[in-house]
């Protein structure tokens, strides 16, 4: 299985032509992702007809939340509820680096039938075999991991681990520099089978005039670049994702 994370209608039309299997909707992905608004999930569904995960994150930086922080969650996951969506996309912790178990547990009721991803908030857990049977016993169905490294490929180690301590209870779902060399280089040693990827590139953007100096976001991005899914990227990824190749045997 592959997922690819998208932020816009663009990016979304790319990941299907080249293959995905399902998306994670946010936006701001250049910031790592938050909430995408209910219009911009109409207009990706009336384009796209895959399963669509839509995160529940209400800002940039930690997963420490406020109690009107966790109020607008629990409002985005009802209205997810109505709105078509596969599932949804979210996670949060406490102040000593556990899962947030009493509000997830808030969450699950309020996000009723729909399925759950925990999302990179796992990478941040102090016990991440903790995490996982936290998140086993609140009903997530998946995981989305980079093993608590900047990189799956830096995180392998712990990927397998966590594969092999989950036996099938939920989903280890493989993200962070997901491409199709990686795909290729981690499926034998942690014998996962479901990647996460953005697929992105930087595009160029269409503005002739340009006021430079001016910055409107975090200091260091470019106001005149545009992230975007690249179709062939996830071609080659969803390729390798596909390949029916041996896997090594993980032992413990």
């Amino acid at each position: 299985m592959l997922e690819v994370c998208v932020d816009s209608v663009e990016s979304a039309v790319a990941a299907r032509a080249g293959g995905a299997d399902r998306l994670e909707l946010c936006a701001a992905l250049v910031i790592g992702g938050i909430s995408p608004t209910t219009a911009l999930y109409g207009a990706v569904r009336r384009r796209v007809d895959l399963p669509i995960r839509a995160m529940v994150r209400p800002r940039f930086g930690d997963f420490l939340y406020t109690d009107a922080e966790k109020e607008i969650m629990l409002a985005e996951a009802r209205e997810w509820c109505t709105l078509g969506v596969e599932g949804v996309v979210t996670g949060a912790l406490t102040p000593d680096g556990r899962l947030d178990v009493p509000f997830l547990r808030d969450f699950a009721e309020a996000a009723g039938g729909l399925r759950r991803t925990l999302h990179r908030a796992f990478d941040l857990c102090a016990d991440p075999f903790a995490a996982l049977e936290d998140a086993i016993a609140l009903g997530f169905d998946t995981i989305l991991t980079s093993g608590q490294q900047s990189s799956c490929r830096k995180g392998a180690a712990l990927i397998a681990a966590l594969r092999r301590r989950a036996a099938e209870r939920i989903e280890i779902l493989v993200g962070a520099g997901v491409d199709a060399a990686a795909v290729r280089d981690l499926r034998p040693v942690t014998g996962c089978t479901a990647f996460h990827m953005s697929g992105k590139v930087t595009l160029e953007s269409g503005m002739v005039f340009r006021r430079e100096g001016v910055p409107m976001g975090l200091p260091g991005l470019d106001e005149y670049s545009v992230w975007r899914t690249d179709a062939e990227r996830v071609r080659a990824a969803h390729t390798a994702v596909s390949a029916g190749l041996p896997f090594t045997s993980c032992t413990s």
